[in-house]
């Protein structure tokens, strides 16, 4: 009998060890299907931020197209903006009473050009004699000394500057007073 307590033990034991072997054998698999699981679900979360990147990416620049998309046409009516300021500036009041209705549609037409600036987001620059020069905005085209003010003073206007959107199209061309401090 003890013989087959021994037999039985052996079988007993062969059995266990081949249980351990498939255990550990579906526990390595499992533990693959893991790594495999979590490697794929990196790899979805990432193609998910990347396509969620490319979605934003494309609506800026979407709305940069349609904010700045006519900044080259822009640049190219601003001389016409700039001939029409020319001629109501170099009108004399003789001339206006002479030629009234031709004066009003020069007026007309520059009203018209700056509504359709407008329309785009542009907008005109338009500084005032005493205030401060800011780089960001002008372009100092001479400097000189003027009595009465500061230096870095804005002490004449030559061009009109504009922004499209939050972008500077074109800097207001300015004088700068070069008085000393005294």
């Amino acid at each position: 009998m003890s013989e087959k307590k021994d037999e039985i033990a052996e079988d007993q034991a062969e059995m266990n060890e081949a249980f351990e072997d498939i255990m550990a054998e579906e526990v390595d698999e499992l533990e693959a299907l893991r790594a495999e699981r979590d490697d794929m679900r990196d790899r979805f979360m990432r193609a998910l931020a990347d396509a969620e990147n490319a979605r934003k990416r494309a609506d800026k620049e979407r709305q940069e197209a349609s904010n700045y998309g006519g900044t080259r046409l822009a640049r190219d009516m601003l001389p016409v903006f700039d001939a029409l300021q020319r001629a109501l500036d170099a009108v004399t009041e003789e001339q206006r009473a002479q030629n009234g209705a031709l004066i009003d549609g020069i007026e007309l037409t520059q009203r018209e050009l700056i509504n359709v600036f407008s329309r785009h987001g542009i907008t005109t620059l338009a500084p005032e004699v005493g205030e401060r020069f800011d780089p960001q905005l002008h372009e100092a085209m001479f400097e000189a000394p003027v009595q009465g003010t500061k230096a870095g003073d804005i002490i004449q206007i030559m061009e009109h500057g504009f922004m499209i959107h939050d972008r500077l199209l074109r800097p207001a061309k300015v004088g700068v007073s070069s008085m000393p401090k005294s």
